[in-house]
């Protein structure tokens, strides 16, 4: 087992959670920069105002998305059992 190897698993182990993590991180995104729009135009400086609406949206992400990212991880695991005699060698 070679280090370039490694790297390479290790690569594809990386995009793959920033492939299963992107739907919910970019919705997060999205509504807190809506807040943060709203928070600056009616000035109203409360923590929980950008924080509650965020969790509301990324367990709706998670719901919608959840098969999606389900299957991608299983790909992933399956790929790379399927192939462990060849990396064990």
């Amino acid at each position: 087992m070679s280090s370039e190897f490694v790297i390479r698993i290790a690569g594809e182990a990386v995009f793959t959670t920033l492939k299963a993590s992107a739907p919910m991180m970019v919705l997060a995104l999205v509504v807190g920069l809506v807040i943060s729009i709203f928070q600056a135009t009616t000035q109203i400086q409360e923590q929980t105002l950008a924080f509650v609406p965020k969790i509301v949206v990324v367990l709706l992400a998670l719901l919608i998305f959840g098969p999606w990212i389900l299957n991608t991880l299983v790909d992933f695991t399956y790929q790379l059992l399927n192939n462990l005699y060849k990396y064990v060698g």
